[in-house]
């Protein structure tokens, strides 16, 4: 074959060096890595006994009991996990890339959710930097605002991220039951949004896809951002040439109509269950993406605080403020949002809240937060809030759960109504195939070289050993 084809095999040889020097260097880092640490380790334990009292059989006891512990550590952290390693309770989500099962790790017992993403559908999507982002923001973040990640690995057709499982479903799940929010409850809520987005940007990231359904509750009531897919790379329906090319097709040369699409409180909540359905597929959903995103201008950090205003906007009236019969509709509205930004009239809000809400959905140039999260907790809206210790406080929602694997707050009745998830078809097998047969193999895993994580902290693993 590649005697007829000479150019197919020189380029097929280049793929495969990439991948083989990439492997390489990524082997070499995390080895020099870890080194370093273990080395650093036994000089503060030298150190310390250096500066204790005691004999020398008992220091040397010391360092070969650090010697058997970093042995347990090595091993530890050589373990490769496997789809096997845990057994599936229920899949609780489903996406255009793969799903998310709520699982338990079989040798521990410990609950998780596991997000399933199949590789071709990546590539087909042109989803690489998508997946890569989400993995790299979790692994890099220890904050009490982000979820956590535990494990990331993959096999041949999957990609699978094994983070904590939040049991109390997500900011969209709440608004669907509760319908909206007092100015209390949605201060506390913004409030805790403000501190997690806040933890996003001191970690170097714009998150771009803030939405109720990325505002997950844990089990004390308190949030989490999730879904950090879109934090890095440009996903193509948050491309701005996709959204010119929708603008332009649409067949609609009447400027964005001030009508809420005739919502009224006994239709919004049909209105949030079809959102829900919207969020599950490739679509998506636009109502809370800021206007400098649509647009080849370039945008920044600000982006997200326009988000959390749309948020607060939804918790207050009870529905986006640019929501639309159709997403070009919605996109045509954020863009012309001096004219279509509406308040009803049968919604009273303070004017704090009001002014908030305005002064977040504006122009990049004039939003507050540009300068910082702290300009948006000095607003008078949050007079009152204790920043520092607002995790130590009762939540005004705290779940009931019946137990470890309760996924009541989950919407996983919706599921049936959405399209599996992609799955490994004939075409997949035969794509596998060829792969395991050396054709365009290095082209298809250098994307994801060093996508293998493991929380495995020397302080975490001496703890239980």
């Amino acid at each position: 074959m590649f005697e007829r084809n000479p150019d197919q095999f020189s380029k097929l040889t280049l793929q495969r060096a990439a991948a083989a020097k990439l492997k390489l260097e990524n082997f070499y880092q995390l080895n020099v890595s870890h080194a370093v640490e273990r080395n650093q380790r036994r000089v503060e334990l030298e150190n310390k006994l250096a500066t204790e009292r005691g004999s020398e059989e008992r220091k040397n006891r010391q360092l070969q009991n650090l010697g058997r512990k970093e042995s347990t550590f090595l091993r530890l952290r050589r373990t490769r996990l496997v789809l096997d390693d845990f057994h599936t309770v229920k899949v609780i989500g489903k996406g255009a890339f793969g799903e998310v099962r709520l699982v338990q790790k079989k040798d521990t017992g410990k609950i998780y959710a596991m997000k399933t993403l199949l590789k071709s559908e990546m590539f087909k999507k042109d989803q690489l930097a998508h997946v890569k982002a989400e993995r790299d923001v979790l692994a890099g973040s220890d904050s009490p605002w982000v979820v956590s990640l535990y494990y990331s690995f993959q096999d041949v057709h999957y990609l699978y991220l094994i983070m904590e499982f939040l049991p109390g479903g997500d900011l969209m799940t709440m608004l669907i039951k509760y319908d909206v929010f007092s100015e209390d409850i949605t201060r506390f809520y913004m409030a805790e949004c403000v501190l997690a987005i806040e933890a996003i940007h001191k970690l170097g990231f714009i998150h771009r896809d803030i939405k109720p359904d990325n505002i997950l509750i844990d089990k004390d009531g308190h949030i989490k951002l999730s879904d950090f897919g879109l934090s890095t790379g440009l996903h193509q329906t948050h491309d701005s040439n996709y959204y010119r090319n929708l603008l332009e097709k649409s067949p609609s040369t009447e400027p964005p109509r001030n009508s809420m699409i005739h919502l009224t409180i006994s239709n919004r909540q049909t209105w949030r269950k079809s959102r829900r359905l919207l969020a599950y597929s490739t679509v998506g959903t636009p109502d809370y993406i800021a206007p400098e995103i649509f647009i080849h201008q370039g945008y920044g950090q600000e982006c997200d605080w326009w988000s959390l205003g749309a948020i607060m906007f939804e918790c207050l009236v009870g529905w986006p403020p640019f929501c639309s019969e159709t997403p070009t509709e919605t996109y045509r509205k954020i863009l012309a949002w001096p004219e279509t930004l509406y308040f009803p009239d049968e919604v009273h809000l303070s004017h704090e809240a009001e002014d908030l809400i305005r002064r977040l959905l504006t122009s990049a140039e004039q939003r507050l937060g540009r300068g910082g999260a702290d300009e948006i907790k000095a607003h008078p809206f949050f007079d009152g809030v204790d920043w520092d210790s607002i995790r130590e406080f009762n939540a005004p929602f705290i779940p009931k759960l019946s137990s470890i694997t309760d996924t009541s707050y989950f919407p996983t009745e919706d599921l049936e109504s959405v399209p599996d998830a992609p799955a490994i078809t004939a075409a997949n097998a035969a794509a596998t195939q060829a792969l395991q047969n050396g054709d365009d193999l290095a082209k298809e895993n250098l994307p994801f070289i060093g996508y293998t994580y493991s929380r495995c902290t020397y302080k975490y693993i001496m703890k239980f050993h």
